[in-house]
């Protein structure tokens, strides 16, 4: 039976071949093609236009990367890399402090390379790679340390994942529009504003909420945002850990 093509169709199940030409390297493809997608966003990503950055063909790159697929796999796992997760401290109170610095890690991540809300959906087995399954290791140490059961602490650290990405891609995409428009994004904002203030001037509630907001600075209520969602989720793991104590008592 052949054994060319792996059982997992993913970058990870492959095996790397052990010599990569000097010039060319998987390492030198996944770093130009973060610097690609940084500058010019996904749609500008493909094997010729990274070849030409890279002064080689797109049949050369296949020799290191078997797909475009294979490629969106390994930028996400090397942008994993750069998250901070704090190690786990001995106290169990401190795990709310380094969970919330870990959403903010994960949401600075997700800001310096917004393209990554693009392809989140579509990275396949992504979590086998090295940066990410580490980096979940650290974390879900976290939700043990602060007392959460083997089968839960991995629900916890993914409900909290979900909050950082569903609330970060959209900004995300915000602020690669805010890029595309060439304003700032108080004139952006002062432009929409005239705009909403019509749309909203028979809705009270709504109307209310863009008067006290008018002079406020975006950038700041964008972060206000994200971390008072961040600390109502938190409140409702602390309260899970208090009924989870309360049995052991």
């Amino acid at each position: 039976m052949p054994t060319g093509k792996p059982a997992v169709p993913s970058v990870w199940a492959r095996q790397r071949t052990k010599r990569e030409q000097p010039a060319l390297s998987q390492d030198r493809i996944v770093a130009e093609a973060v610097r690609l997608l940084d500058e010019e966003g996904v749609e500008a990503l493909s094997m010729r236009s990274l070849g030409t950055r890279l002064g080689a063909g797109a049949t050369s790159l296949y020799r290191h990367v078997a797909s475009k697929d294979e490629l969106i796999e390994l930028v996400v796992d090397e942008v994993y890399g750069e998250l901070e997760v704090p190690a786990a401290e001995e106290a169990p109170d401190a795990w709310r402090e380094s969970v919330t610095a870990c959403a903010g890690s994960l949401r600075a991540m997700i800001l310096r390379h917004p393209w990554i809300a693009s392809v989140l959906g579509q990275v396949g087995l992504a979590q086998l790679g090295p940066n990410l399954t580490r980096q979940s290791e650290r974390m879900l140490a976290l939700f043990h340390r602060a007392g959460f059961p083997a089968g839960e602490a991995d629900r916890a650290m993914s409900g909290v994942i979900a909050y950082v990405i569903g609330m970060t891609v959209s900004e995300a995409a915000y602020l690669s529009m805010l890029a595309r428009s060439g304003q700032s994004e108080q004139e952006l904002m002062e432009g929409l504003r005239r705009v909403a203030e019509q749309s909203v001037r028979d809705l009270p509630l709504l109307r209310e909420g863009y008067d006290q907001r008018a002079d406020e600075d975006p950038a700041r209520l964008r972060d206000e945002g994200f971390a008072y969602g961040l600390e109502r989720f938190l409140d409702g793991l602390q309260a899970r850990l208090d009924v989870l104590a309360s049995r052991q008592d």
